[in-house]
């Protein structure tokens, strides 16, 4: 049995690996490399292997860092299932098509240069055809429930706790008289969140592929990142201005608005308009809406106390549909709240939220998500002083503020709680899905444990079990 890390490895985008095994095999997860476009066009067109020569796909969760190069992958020749959960297929129908359709407008926009220049066109990663097909290749899987994913190896889905619909992988492995217990953790969350449940425990694991996102971070608690909002809303509407928030469509939007809501109902803010200003976004919500089986009890308290048995909506929530309804946004000089996408500020309308509202100084950039190295995203966290957006380059006074509390990844004392329950038959843990420093910081505290074998893997190596 081989397991090679295809993606996420000494990096934290890119999720893909290949179990090998029984003389099949098995990819856990698919996901796009982010960041730089020069570099990433190239990781995420070649795949180091023959796509032909999988069986199955296995997906923790719909995020496009683990599932956003599925379209490629069928494109270039996979035909297997693609087996998650139903509330992760019931969202990658809107995000694999939306990575399809950013796909096919990032070939035209850097095409349009290449014109000029007289340099030959480059092809989309992948069409909306492509994704189509590969929306296809989806099936259903209950959670606590055993399916078979290849010979003599069957998968169970655990509640990871990170987004709606997100897993945790364990696969039961019969190799000749050996008997192995793989888990893989995929994204794993955080306890006591608003909405979602907590990650599920489990127990008799061999080995473990484990994310590392904060692997030396310890987060606020989400009662200080709600202090913090009130802070910071509250500060804005004095100054007058707006809050731009770019977000994640899944799962921090959401968590987002449900956020905002309380405060506004509490009287902890004055009511203030939300703006909900992504197409995607606004679909994801409404997958969350029929996912109630997978609410939390706080979540679920609360929307029996709801009037029309809705978390996410409310007086004074709007939805923003047409292009010329964002674009009249810029026009309002009244404090208000814009949620908006990409969370990494690469793509989407959020771009022309802060082009419009960054040179500002009543106005406010809210960042509440993990920003990738090498994207807009992160030199306004590093406040840079000239950014550019659209190619034009622009001085950010508008305020800049920052709150980790919201992350949906679990903190070092979570990842260390969660895995040291597993110590007594665990053999060997891989970190993946983590950059350098917090990956080795991790490491360590995990040997300091008892897990005494713990491994940082490189991209694309290969290991025996």
């Amino acid at each position: 049995m081989e397991i090679t890390f295809h993606g996420a490895a000494q990096t934290v985008t890119g999720s893909q690996h290949l179990v090998q095994v029984n003389g099949a095999k098995l990819l856990l997860d698919c996901g796009l490399f982010q960041g730089s476009r020069q570099e990433t066009y190239y990781r995420n067109q070649h795949f180091m292997y023959d796509p032909h020569s999988v069986q199955t796909l296995v997906l923790s969760h719909a995020h496009t860092d683990h599932a956003g190069n599925i379209p490629n992958l069928v494109k270039k020749g996979f035909s297997g299932p693609i087996l998650t959960t139903p509330a992760s297929r019931n969202l990658a129908n809107f995000m694999i098509l939306d990575s399809a359709r950013i796909q096919e407008n990032d070939a035209e926009f850097v095409n349009k240069r290449k014109l000029k220049n007289g340099e030959p066109p480059i092809e989309p990663l992948y069409g909306t055809e492509d994704a189509e097909a590969a929306l296809r290749l989806f099936e259903d899987r209950d959670y606590a429930k055993p399916f078979d994913v290849a010979p003599g190896v069957t998968a169970q889905f655990y509640e990871a706790g990170h987004i709606l619909g997100s897993a945790i992988t364990v696969l039961d492995i019969k190799e000749g008289l050996r008997k192995i217990r793989l888990a893989f953790s995929g994204d794993l969350g955080r306890k006591n969140m608003p909405i979602l449940r907590d990650p599920t425990p489990i127990a008799d694991v061999d080995y473990l592929i484990m994310e590392s996102t904060y692997g030396n971070r310890l987060h606020k608690s989400p009662d200080e990142a709600h202090t913090q909002l009130r802070r910071v809303m509250r500060e804005a509407v004095e100054r007058g201005g707006k809050v731009i928030i770019p977000s994640f469509a899944v799962g921090r939007a959401q968590e987002l608005i449900y956020s905002l809501q309380q405060l506004i109902r509490n009287r902890d803010i004055p009511s203030i308009p939300i703006y909900v200003d992504s197409p995607l976004a606004v679909n994801i919500t409404k997958v969350f809406g029929k996912h109630k089986e997978l609410y939390d009890t706080g979540a679920l308290r609360a929307l029996k106390e709801d009037d029309d048995g809705n978390l996410f909506t409310a007086p004074g929530l709007t939805y923003v549909g047409s292009a010329d309804e964002s674009k009249a946004l810029n026009d309002r000089k009244d404090p208000m709240v814009i949620i908006s996408a990409s969370g990494m500020c690469e793509t989407g309308r959020i771009l022309h939220h802060l082009r419009n509202n960054i040179e500002n100084p009543r106005n406010t950039i809210l960042i509440v998500s993990w920003q990738a190295p090498n994207t807009l995203g992160r030199r306004l966290v590093e406040k840079e002083p000239r950014v550019k957006i659209f190619g034009e380059t622009f001085n950010l006074k508008a305020q800049v503020e920052v709150i980790n509390g919201f992350s949906a990844h679990a903190d070092q004392t979570g990842l260390l709680e969660w895995a040291l329950a597993l110590k007594g038959r665990l053999k060997k843990v891989f970190l993946v899905h983590g950059e350098p420093e917090p990956a080795n910081a991790l490491a360590e505290k995990l040997r300091e444990g008892g897990i005494r074998d713990v491994h940082y893997p490189g991209l694309h190596e290969s290991v025996a079990l």
